[in-house]
């Protein structure tokens, strides 16, 4: 390795050090002050001593040269640390104050807060957003404290939505429940009461909110999915992407595109600087001009954190290209990630920055072996395309499975086919942007990037229905290290060059690593497709998908299928009917039209006969007119209404017709009671809150006993017990996803659920569930350790 190649990744010891305290601090916040101090010590005692060696005559030479980088290399990684953990310390007194009183009581709060991060649609269909909490009020407390928060909302619980953006003041009337450990948010508010926009963004924010919102308007009515993707292309605004094709850019491992990064900064960075280069700028006023355009460019787009780090990237690589030292990408990459965890020691534990530093990192240091080990093979241009992807692809996918446990096979093709669109859409994109005082020409820019977006949804959309795109992988941190470890060993294969024995010996261990988790992955994903209808009860009546956070249940009675709800995700809903066997559904029930219930819907596109849906709102055409092109006949359920899937009889209890009680959502959930032809007497309630459910209850429409009831909600907390009581259920099913953000299956409803005797199943520990009525009892499957257990 070259000296200069030492050189440039000596700092990387030092953000190292700078990461490994920040993810300590922030999730040990109390021990934070005596690490700030006992690291200062350290930075002084160090200095201390370099300064006596220093001033010690030669004697060395060379040697003694080299110590002292490394003595720099560690005072620097120990005053970063400390710096730090400093920042953690400090700021705590004011998060435990604002934590006290908040959290006190459970109580309801007014909370006055200025937002400062994009709004998001979750799978839930709630809207999110980071904001600063000015101004907390519960009853006749007032406390004036600045805090980081999240807001969570229902789109209809907002006052004047279309004002609602980074920059505008709010008004928050809910609840709040603390945010997880090592979470830069000090709590979570839950806007039951809704929120108000008390003023709109004003003075630069309201210019680039104005500009954003013009080009998502530009973009409506042109055809197909890729119009939607231009905004998020452009200015990182995706609340024009549809469900269906965000999913698809999920699975094909492109969804990164639509995410402001440090490509989109460079990109703007490097049309400026041509732009300047042209009119005959020197390097200091190019360099300016780069500088000043990134500034406009991140409050176009939002600064949120991710936006500001990837430009404080493209500013430090202007400074080294302002000092002529453009080649030293390590040290660029270091300082950066050691500079946003001084400002910032939150980001430790974000994935998103971490998925970010190790797609940097691994285009600087592997790509370019990467195509040097591939041109023995393919034509140097090909190797040079694939070794970008495929660098991101082996440095961010042990990441990524923590997220989602699945790897994607296709990713590296699909993003060699997308990729060289993304640049000419966002570039297009931004144009059409700021020709907003222009309608026409902004029109006509919208159209010429509308081309290739669609070419990217096109890729996004064929790579996402190819057989197994996904392979199921190991979850959490040793699915992690195993697929670490074949990257590793894939990067091994061909990276390392000759035909010496230790190089065969080194790609023959490297082949079989590969080889024995790729056994092993293709035979779970066997299991979970075909070979795994032989590891299901053959008798099934009931079955809940483990889908993640959201409802999936499959019935069957006489050959006929019934599908409730489809979950967040088309991919975990597949995987679903595929391991059980279900090509074609008879009844597909969309109790309402939530994410978490509606969201996987492409998956079942042209294999549905009947949709019993709830009633409408704003979300519903986009999932309703996806069936009906596909073919299926669609049927609004109210109360009363009857039907039967084989020799079973269903029968609605929920939502009352024109109801302005329960208006659509939730509470207006479709309520079913199935029983006969084999299904047990069950009973589905949807997502309803407890005042719905008192209105069954309190409306006699119940026939208990049940022998399986699935909970409300994903066992929220927000129950009747009186209605559980009188459904007197065998088996509490609840579908819920592991690790979710919400708490769910909340302590009160399990308790409650197992003090009046019934077994509870839940697909965040139990994975899928399986139940059959078995003689005068019932037989309950669970997917991971429990195998077959009879309820009375």
């Amino acid at each position: 390795m070259s000296a200069r190649r030492k050189a440039s990744l000596r700092l990387v010891a030092v953000a190292a050090a700078a990461w490994v305290t920040g993810g300590a601090a922030i999730l040990l916040p109390a021990a934070a002050a005596g690490m700030a101090v006992a690291l200062w010590i350290v930075v002084l005692a160090a200095t201390a001593v370099a300064g006596v060696r220093a001033l010690r005559p030669a004697s060395r030479g060379d040697r003694r040269a080299g110590v002292q980088r490394t003595a720099v290399v560690a005072v620097l990684a120990a005053a970063a640390s400390a710096a730090v953990a400093s920042h953690v310390a400090l700021a705590m007194p004011a998060r435990e104050a604002v934590a006290e009183f908040a959290m006190s009581d459970g109580r309801a709060f007014e909370v006055v807060a200025d937002v400062v991060g994009k709004i998001e649609r979750r799978a839930d269909g709630a809207l999110a957003f980071d904001a600063t909490a000015l101004r907390w009020t519960a009853g006749t407390q007032v406390r004036e404290t600045r805090a980081e928060v999240v807001v969570r909302v229902d789109p209809g619980a907002v006052g004047a939505l279309a004002a609602l953006d980074v920059g505008s003041r709010v008004v928050v009337r809910g609840t709040v429940s603390p945010a997880r450990p090592g979470e830069r948010a000090v709590a979570v508010l839950w806007a039951a009461r809704g929120v108000d926009v008390a003023r709109p963004p004003g003075g630069v924010a309201g210019v680039t909110a104005h500009l954003r919102q013009g080009l998502v308007r530009s973009v409506v009515g042109l055809p197909g999915a890729g119009a939607g993707l231009v905004p998020g292309l452009a200015v990182g605004d995706t609340s024009a992407v549809t469900p269906a094709l965000d999913a698809s850019m999920k699975e094909s491992s492109l969804s990164h595109l639509t995410a402001v990064s440090g490509a989109n900064c460079a990109l703007v960075v490097g049309i400026a600087f041509a732009a300047a280069a042209a009119c005959g700028a020197s390097r200091g006023l190019r360099c300016g001009i780069g500088v000043v355009v990134l500034g406009g460019f991140v409050l176009l787009v939002t600064p949120e954190p991710s936006v500001v780090r990837a430009a404080g990237m493209a500013a430090i690589a202007m400074l080294g290209v302002l000092l002529g030292r453009t080649g030293m990408g390590m040290t660029v990459l270091s300082l950066a990630v050691t500079g946003a965890l001084v400002a910032d020691p939150w980001l430790a534990a974000s994935l998103g920055f971490a998925l970010s530093t190790a797609a940097t990192a691994s285009l600087l240091v592997w790509a370019r072996p990467l195509a040097a080990g591939l041109a023995r093979v393919v034509p140097r241009p090909l190797a040079l395309a694939i070794s970008v992807p495929l660098a991101a692809q082996l440095a961010c996918g042990p990441l990524l499975v923590l997220i989602a446990p699945h790897v994607s096979l296709y990713g590296v093709a699909a993003n060699l086919l997308a990729g060289p669109m993304a640049p000419v859409t966002t570039v297009l994109g931004l144009a059409a942007c700021l020709a907003a005082p222009v309608p026409w020409v902004q029109a006509g820019l919208s159209a010429l990037a509308w081309l290739p977006a669609s070419w990217i949804a096109a890729v996004a959309g064929t790579v996402s229905q190819l057989p197994g795109d996904l392979l199921p992988w190991i979850e959490g941190w040793p699915g992690a290290l195993v697929l670490a470890a074949v990257s590793a060993a894939i990067a091994a294969m061909v990276i390392v060059p000759g035909s010496g024995a230790p190089v065969r010996g080194l790609r023959v261990i490297s082949a079989v690593v590969v080889a024995g988790v790729a056994g092993v992955v293709l035979g779970n994903g066997a299991l979970s497709s075909v070979a795994g209808r032989w590891t299901l009860p053959a008798e099934w009546a009931v079955i809940a998908c483990d889908i993640g956070q959201g409802d999936a249940v499959l019935m069957r009675s006489a050959g006929a299928v019934a599908l409730v709800d489809t979950g967040p995700d088309p991919a975990a809903l597949t995987a679903c009917l595929s391991r059980t066997g279900i090509e074609r559904i008879d009844l597909l029930v969309m109790t309402h039209y939530d994410l978490d219930h509606a969201g996987g819907v492409s998956a079942v596109a042209g294999r549905v006969d009947t949709v019993l849906h709830g009633p409408h709102d704003e979300r519903a055409p986009a999932v309703l007119s996806v069936l009906a092109a596909a073919g299926a006949h669609l049927v609004e359920a109210s109360a009363g209404m009857t039907g039967s899937l084989g020799e079973a009889r269903w029968r609605a209890l929920w939502p009352l017709p024109d109801s302005h009680a329960f208006p659509a959502g939730n509470d207006a959930s479709i309520v079913l009671d199935v029983r006969g032809g084999g299904i047990p007497p069950t009973l589905l309630l949807g997502d309803l809150s407890a005042s719905p459910q008192r209105a069954i209850e309190a409306a006699g429409s119940l026939d208990p006993p049940y022998a399986v009831v699935k909970v409300a909600h994903h066992g929220s907390a927000d129950q009747d017990a009186a209605l559980y009581a009188a459904a007197d259920p065998g088996v509490a099913v609840v579908t819920v996803g592991l690790g979710n953000d919400y708490g769910h299956p909340r302590v009160e409803i399990l308790d409650l659920l197992t003090q009046m005797g019934a077994v509870v199943a839940r697909t965040d520990r139990d994975g899928m569930v399986a139940i059959w009525p078995d003689g005068e009892r019932l037989s309950v499957w669970r997917e991971r350790g429990g195998g077959v257990g009879a309820a009375g």
